[in-house]
C-alpha cells in the first residue's frame, strides 16, 4: 500500500501547499512518543480516518530516513526542509548504559517471583494430601516418615519438602537429613483456626491462573468475567483466605469499633451479610451473637447452597438464612447491621448497592464496609500487600464489577479510602468514618 501511494506524489517541496500542514503538526504533537520509528509514525499515519491518500502519500515521502526521529526532525522534513539522519546514540533511549547490579537485583527478583509462582502448586497439594497438618507438631521428619503418615509416594514428599526448605516453608537439618515445620510456619500452614491461616489465598492464586486464558481475551475487548465463571478453587480460595482474617478481627475487633452495635447484638439484632459467599463471616457471627438473627445474600447460587450446609454443620441453622440475591434487590427491611465484607468493589453499581442499603437499614441502623486496605494514592500501595490486591483485581474484582452491568463502576480492590467515602454519599448516608484497620482490611461505618 505505501508503494502504490508513494507512486502517485510529486515532489515534497511544490506539493506542500496542498497539505494542511497544521493538522499534521497537531497529530504528530498529539498522537506519537518520540523518539520514533519511521515504521510507527507511518503506521500512525495510515490509520488516521482523517488523512486523505495525497496528504498520505507526501507524508510518506516527506519523512525522513532513520531509524529514530525526534519530532523536531518530523516536523521539519514535513515542511520540506532539510533533516539530517539522526543517529541511534543520540536519541534512542536504550543506549542508556545497562548497571550490571541493578540488572542482576532484578533478575534476583524474577527468580524469587518464579519460584513463588511454581510453589503455588506445592502448596495446595502440601493442603490437600495433609502434609502441613502431618507434620505439624511432629518434629523432625524424613521424607518416607512424612510420606508413610500420609499416605503419598516417597519421592515425590522428597522433592516437594526440599522446594519447601528453599523458599523457608520447612526447615532442614543437614545432619540428619530430616525436615521440620516451625510452629510459626505451622500456626500459617497447619491450624485452620489460626488468623494467620494463609492456603486459601494460594487456592485463590490457582484460579487467577486458571482464567488467565480468558483474562488475556478480556483485555482486547474490555468485557467482565463473572465469578461463577472461574474455577471452584476460587470460591473455596477465597472462603478460607479471608475467614482466618475474620475469626482474628470480627467479633473482637471489628464491630466493637462500631458505635452500639455490639450491644445490639448482643440483645437481638437483624444482620443482613450482603456477598456473603459461602457463609465464613454470617456464621462467625451467629456463633458469638446467639440472641441475633442473621441473613446472607450473594449472587452465586453454587456458594449460597455451600453456606447453607456449612450453617448447617455449625449448629447455627436456627438463626441463619441463606438466599440468592443481588446487592441492589436483597429483600427485607428493619436491618440493625448491613455488612459488606471485602466485596463492595467487586460491583457494578457499588452506588446502587449503597442506596438499597440505606433504604433497608432501621432508622438508627448501621452499614459495615470492610474492604481492603488502601491508600488513595498509588505510589502508597506499591508494596506487597498493594502487589497481592491488584493482581487479584486485574483478574479478579475489575472484571467481576464489569460483568455486572452499567455502570460497571470497577472499583478495584485497592479503591481506597475516598472512592469508598464517595460511593456512601452518592447512597444518601451523611456520617462515615474509619472504624478499624489491620494490614489487610480497612473498616468503615456509615450512618443515614
Amino acid at each position: 500500500m505505501h508503494q502504490q501511494l508513494s507512486t502517485e506524489a510529486t515532489d515534497v517541496t511544490t506539493s506542500a501547499s496542498l497539505v494542511d500542514l497544521d493538522k499534521i503538526e497537531v497529530h504528530l504533537r498529539t498522537h506519537q512518543t518520540y523518539p520514533a520509528t519511521r515504521a510507527s509514525l507511518l503506521a500512525a499515519c495510515f490509520d488516521l480516518q482523517d488523512f486523505s491518500d495525497f496528504e498520505r502519500t507526501w507524508f510518506l515521502r516527506a519523512l525522513p530516513d532513520g531509524t529514530f526521529l525526534s519530532a523536531d526532525d518530523v516536523l521539519a522534513a514535513v515542511r520540506g526542509e532539510a533533516v539530517a539522519t539522526p543517529t541511534p546514540a543520540s536519541l534512542t533511549p536504550a543506549t542508556t548504559p545497562i548497571q550490571q547490579a541493578k540488572l542482576e537485583a532484578f533478575l534476583g527478583k524474577v527468580v524469587g517471583d518464579l519460584g513463588a509462582a511454581m510453589n503455588t502448586a506445592l502448596v495446595v497439594i502440601g493442603d490437600r494430601l495433609g502434609l502441613y497438618k502431618a507434620l505439624s507438631g511432629a518434629g523432625p521428619l524424613t521424607p518416607g516418615e512424612l510420606a508413610e503418615r500420609t499416605g503419598t509416594h516417597e519421592r515425590y514428599v522428597r522433592e516437594w519438602l526440599c522446594a519447601q526448605a528453599a523458599g523457608g516453608y520447612v526447615s532442614y537439618d543437614a545432619a540428619t537429613k530430616r525436615f521440620t515445620l516451625p510452629p510459626e510456619q505451622a500456626a500459617a500452614l497447619a491450624d485452620e483456626t489460626s488468623p494467620a491461616y494463609i492456603p486459601g489465598g494460594f487456592y485463590i492464586a490457582e484460579a487467577v491462573v486458571r482464567a488467565q486464558a480468558q483474562a488475556a481475551e478480556n483485555f482486547r475487548t474490555g468485557r467482565g468475567m463473572r465469578w461463577g465463571e472461574h474455577a471452584s478453587c476460587l470460591f473455596e480460595g477465597t472462603e478460607r483466605f479471608f475467614r482466618s482474617s475474620y475469626i482474628g478481627n470480627l467479633t473482637n475487633a471489628w464491630i466493637p469499633s462500631l458505635e452500639g452495635v455490639e450491644a445490639k447484638l448482643r440483645a437481638s439484632a437483624l444482620v443482613a451479610d450482603v456477598g456473603c459467599g459461602l457463609g465464613a463471616s454470617t456464621i462467625l457471627m451467629a456463633q458469638t451473637y446467639p440472641q441475633s438473627r442473621f441473613r446472607g445474600f450473594d449472587a452465586h447460587p453454587e456458594s449460597i447452597a455451600l453456606a447453607r450446609q456449612r450453617a448447617g454443620a455449625a449448629g447455627v441453622s436456627d438463626r441463619v438464612t441463606f438466599e440468592v440475591a443481588r446487592s441492589t434487590d436483597f429483600p427485607g427491611t428493619g436491618y440493625d447491621l448491613v455488612a459488606h465484607f471485602d466485596c463492595l468493589h467487586d460491583m457494578g453499581d457499588p452506588a446502587g448497592a449503597a442506596r438499597h442499603v440505606r433504604r433497608s437499614l432501621a432508622p438508627d441502623g448501621v452499614w459495615m464496609i470492610v474492604e481492603p486496605s488502601a491508600s488513595d494514592r498509588v505510589e502508597e500501595n506499591l508494596n506487597p500487600v498493594g502487589r497481592v490486591y491488584y493482581a487479584a483485581s486485574t483478574i479478579l474484582c475489575v472484571p467481576a464489577s464489569l460483568a455486572d452491568g452499567e455502570p460497571a463502576a470497577a472499583l478495584g480492590a485497592q479503591a481506597g479510602e475516598s472512592r469508598v467515602k464517595r460511593v456512601v454519599h452518592e447512597g444518601g448516608f451523611t456520617r462515615f468514618r474509619r472504624a478499624s484497620q489491620t494490614p489487610f482490611n480497612a473498616v468503615f461505618e456509615a450512618r443515614s
